[in-house]
C-alpha cells in the first residue's frame, strides 16, 4: 500500500530532489515558461500553484502578507521571485479560482527519447 507516500523521486536523493524543484520553480517565476522533462513538470506544478494561490489570499487580506511572503521566502530562496510572485504574476490571477499553469507537449529529446514539455503560466 502507498499510504503517506507522494511526489516522485527522480531518480534523485532528497537533497537533490530539492534544489532541483526550487531552481525549477524559481526559473519559471521569473521566466513565466520553463522547457523540461513531463516528470519534472509534473513534480513542481502543484507547488507553483499553491504559491500563487496563496500570494493571491495575502493580496486580499493585508494582515496575512508579511507571513505568505515569509513563507514564499522560505521555499524559493530568492527574494527576486518573490518580489515577482506577489507583485507581477499573483494579481494577474485575481479572478481565477485555480489551474495557473499549462504543459504543453513538445515531443522526444533525441538522446533519451524523454518526453519534453513547456510548462508555462496561462494567460491571466
Amino acid at each position: 500500500m502507498r499510504h503517506q507516500v507522494a511526489g516522485k523521486k527522480l531518480g534523485r536523493s532528497s537533497g537533490q530532489r530539492t534544489a532541483l524543484r526550487k531552481t525549477m520553480v524559481n526559473q519559471l517565476l521569473l521566466n513565466d515558461r520553463i522547457r523540461t522533462t513531463r516528470a519534472k513538470a509534473q513534480a513542481i506544478r502543484g507547488e507553483v500553484e499553491q504559491l500563487v494561490t496563496r500570494a493571491k489570499h495575502a493580496k486580499a487580506e493585508a494582515s496575512t502578507m508579511v507571513h505568505a511572503r515569509r513563507i514564499a521566502a522560505s521555499r524559493l530562496g530568492n527574494p527576486e521571485a518573490v518580489k515577482r510572485l506577489f507583485d507581477e504574476i499573483a494579481p494577474r490571477f485575481e479572478k481565477r479560482s485555480g489551474g495557473y499553469t499549462r504543459i504543453l507537449r513538445l515531443g522526444h529529446r533525441l538522446g533519451d527519447a524523454a518526453e519534453l514539455v513547456l510548462i508555462e503560466f496561462v494567460e491571466g
